[in-house]
């Protein structure tokens, strides 16, 4: 398969109403022939209803007529956490040092945010609310009942 027929796929972490096509984004989609102005567009109105700043993973196809796509995810787990245990950022020294606290109505919460991703869909529940566990004994957040 050439270059020109396959689609290229750009991975972007935006915050949410923040997307411009100044750095780092508009480079990212510039070397790959995309106008960043469009994807901006785009994602801004599709991230309106979002706190603005909230982190956002998307996955960009960028397709070989230089038209895309791109899917958003919910964001990391990592800042969940921390935004639910008012932290600013994690531990030094994580399982050691403790940054906050956050409920198992928290875990829950955000299992069910972390549940809309395409490749959670197959997970039940509990199994998604053990990895928001583990992820907060590595973010230095203590869970509690």
């Amino acid at each position: 398969m050439s270059q020109q027929t396959k689609n290229l796929l750009v991975k972007l972490i935006v915050g949410a109403g923040q997307a411009a096509p100044a750095p780092p984004v508009g480079p990212a989609l510039g070397s790959k022939g995309v106008r960043a102005i469009d994807f901006c567009k785009e994602f801004n109105a599709r991230t309106a209803n979002f706190t603005p700043g909230t982190p956002i993973p998307c996955l960009l196809t960028v397709k070989p007529d230089r038209s895309f796509t791109f899917e958003m995810k919910s964001p990391p787990t990592a800042w969940l956490i921390l935004k639910a245990a008012g932290a600013e950022k994690g531990a030094a020294k994580p399982k050691h040092d403790t940054v906050g606290t956050i409920s198992l109505k928290h875990v829950y919460e955000i299992a069910k945010i972390k549940q809309s991703d395409e490749r959670h869909k197959a997970l039940d529940l509990q199994n998604i609310c053990r990895q928001v566990i583990s992820n907060a004994e590595v973010v230095g957040v203590k869970v509690i009942p």
